[in-house]
């Protein structure tokens, strides 16, 4: 008979501390549509539900299962390789949960039921054969910063919206979702031994720490440059300034990170990284007179 499964273990297997970065990509989505929030705040709740505790949290169900005899050379601890889910109890979860995602994304129309899906296929490619796509670090981090980053900033303004989003929400969502390549790239550096030995192609592991270091630093820098001469040319000064700065001293953070990568990634990523997402932000506010119906 199965050992019964906690609580507590299931919500570390859906790693509520990732939500963030998707939760705030949807509130980028809302805010760049232009659109008031009177009246639509139970949509937004329940947007913030879908790609945060449904579909992130899918994503992690799926990655753990997918990667458990990984995790038992990298986090031997968590809930899979230590047992605390046991049998295939972690792929089920995977399963049900992607289920309720979907339907809680048909509530939200076409636009909002594809990006879930497509956000859900990326999350299985990623992880499961035959694709696993993160078997290849190029790859499997472009499918990762697109449920991250633009699939989220999407879905958030088409339920805004109540239909497909202006074309500039979503030239800005595939720049931000590019340079969330390279924050994907610095979140594998905690893991090079154990992908290493699983043949896993991480950009760490493939291409060694220094250099994937500056290939993250790059795809980090060059969208948000795009975004800067983007905004410049639709007359948003302010919010191209304010890039900018945010830009420069990414810049700086990122010299000092260079010097260490492997130590300094996750120092990085509460320094730059929030740098990168509050650029994100000023993007959606600059986009508002841009696209109001």
């Amino acid at each position: 008979m199965p050992r019964r499964v906690e609580l507590s273990a299931v919500v570390e297997l859906l790693k509520p501390v990732t939500w963030f970065a998707s939760v705030w990509a949807f509130i980028c989505g809302t805010v760049s549509a232009g659109v008031s929030f009177d009246g639509r705040w139970g949509e937004f709740a329940l947007g913030t539900l879908l790609c945060g505790p449904l579909v992130c949290a899918t994503s992690q169900a799926i990655n753990d299962w997918h990667d458990r005899h990984v995790d038992a050379i990298n986090e031997p601890n968590r809930p899979i390789p230590s047992g605390r889910i046991p049998g295939e109890w972690g792929l089920y979860i995977a399963m049900i949960w992607a289920g309720l995602s979907l339907l809680v994304a048909a509530r939200f129309g076409a636009w909002g039921l594809y990006a879930t899906a497509a956000g859900l296929f990326f999350a299985w490619a990623y992880s499961a054969p035959p694709l696993r796509l993160k078997r290849n670090g190029w790859w499997g981090n472009a499918a990762v910063a697109a449920c991250y980053e633009g699939l989220p900033w999407i879905t958030g303004a088409a339920i805004m919206a109540g239909g497909a989003p202006d074309w500039r929400i979503l030239v800005m969502a595939a720049l931000y979702s590019f340079g969330a390549h390279g924050i994907m790239t610095l979140n594998d550096f905690k893991s090079i031994e154990g992908d290493r030995r699983m043949g896993l192609g991480s950009l760490p592991a493939r291409l060694g720490a220094e250099r994937a270091a500056l290939v993250a630093c790059g795809m980090m820098a060059a969208p948000q440059t795009v975004v800067i001469a983007l905004l410049l040319a639709w007359g948003q000064w302010w919010a191209a300034a304010l890039i900018l700065v945010s830009l420069a001293a990414q810049l700086v953070c990122m010299r000092k990170m260079l010097r260490d990568p492997k130590a300094l990634a996750p120092w990085y990523n509460a320094t730059g990284v929030s740098l990168y997402v509050l650029g994100m932000l000023a993007t959606a506010f600059a986009l508002r007179p841009l696209v109001m119906p």
